[in-house]
């Protein structure tokens, strides 16, 4: 660069952000080094180190690897293609990875589009499990006035008042946004339809049916019992012998929110719906704005029955289980 050019070169501005926008133009646009970064704008190679750093970290740039074989961009239009309507992100994942690395990987990537995604003084209603709880732990603080999270279906068994595994979940996401939590202390599972239909009656459950029921972004994932590591529901004392007996003798393949499904996304005359907590499948379809989460091959059949019944609109998918659900007819 000629002594003429440099004195035309602007200025760098005391504000941070805007010094990391100028030298990521410099560095991902033009081309330059980070020595003739610093030469130009009369900055330390270390401070220009320091501004690109702080423009990847902070979301200024978003640096994105296109593979010859575009893997997760072809499966995203296939699945857009197979169910329309569907905003599909798929998450790439190391072959041969495990469903724990796959869960690792959509977790931390359904973190990020959180942040995207959550305005203030939203309602969002969570479907604990393995799944919310693993992105729970990997969120990153954002503050959103008047945001409040509110639990979809019940959690309270025997074991669950001891471990407080979905109060924890709940909480970290409240923590995590500056936002108000509300738990639905009610059981999972009725032991009668009537004692449900008696409770939904209370003031203090219907002020928390009433919050479900005004959330403009519904959040969970799906359970299976045939992914590696079974979902909670499953694995935590909630479902008796009997139960599980039933669900095979109606073609369960998964549930939402613990109120469960056949092959074809249909719910209705399952019996252990009429005494389940969470919320009809009919209020999923009509919600506002849904995200559902999905790791593993385990979780395809079930993942796949939910979108034949469109209950998501938006998915985040590890690449495994997305090939697994488009070779399933």
């Amino acid at each position: 660069m000629t002594d003429d050019a440099r004195a035309r070169a602007p200025a760098p501005s005391p504000d941070p952000a805007v010094s990391a926008v100028q030298v990521a133009r410099l560095y991902f646009y033009q081309g330059l080094t980070t020595g003739q970064i610093a030469a130009e704008l009369g900055l330390s190679r270390p401070r220009v180190s320091r501004l690109l750093t702080l423009a990847r970290r902070s979301g200024l740039v978003e640096i994105r690897i296109h593979d010859p074989a575009e893997h997760p961009q072809a499966l995203e239009a296939q699945l857009r293609g197979r169910f329309p309507g569907l905003a599909p992100h798929v998450v790439d994942v190391p072959p041969g990875s495990s469903e724990a690395l796959s869960l690792e990987r959509v977790a931390a990537y359904s973190a990020k589009l959180l942040n995207q995604t959550l305005q203030p003084g939203q309602t969002v209603g969570l479907a604990w499990g393995n799944t919310l709880d693993a992105i729970s732990r990997a969120l990153t603080p954002r503050a959103l006035p008047e945001v409040t999270f509110v639990q979809l279906n019940g959690s309270a068994n025997a074991q669950e008042f001891v471990s407080g595994f979905v109060a924890d979940t709940l909480l970290r996401f409240a923590r995590n946004y500056a936002g108000r939590a509300h738990l639905f202390p009610v059981p999972t599972f009725f032991d009668n339809p009537e004692t449900k239909r008696l409770m939904w009656q209370e003031r203090s459950v219907r002020h928390v049916l009433d919050l479900q029921e005004r959330a403009e972004v519904l959040l969970y994932s799906l359970g299976s019992r045939q992914s590696q590591a079974p979902s909670h529901v499953y694995t935590a004392g909630y479902l008796g012998a009997s139960d599980q007996a039933e669900l095979d003798a109606q073609g369960v393949v998964g549930d939402l929110a613990t109120v469960f499904y056949r092959a074809d996304g249909s719910s209705w005359g399952i019996p252990l719906n009429e005494r389940a907590s969470g919320p009809d499948l009919a209020r999923v379809q009509a919600a506002r704005q849904t995200i559902c989460v999905v790791a593993g091959v385990g979780k395809a059949r079930a993942l796949h029955a939910a979108l034949r019944g469109k209950l998501a609109q938006t998915l985040v998918v590890d690449e495994h289980a997305a090939r697994a659900v488009l070779e399933l007819e």
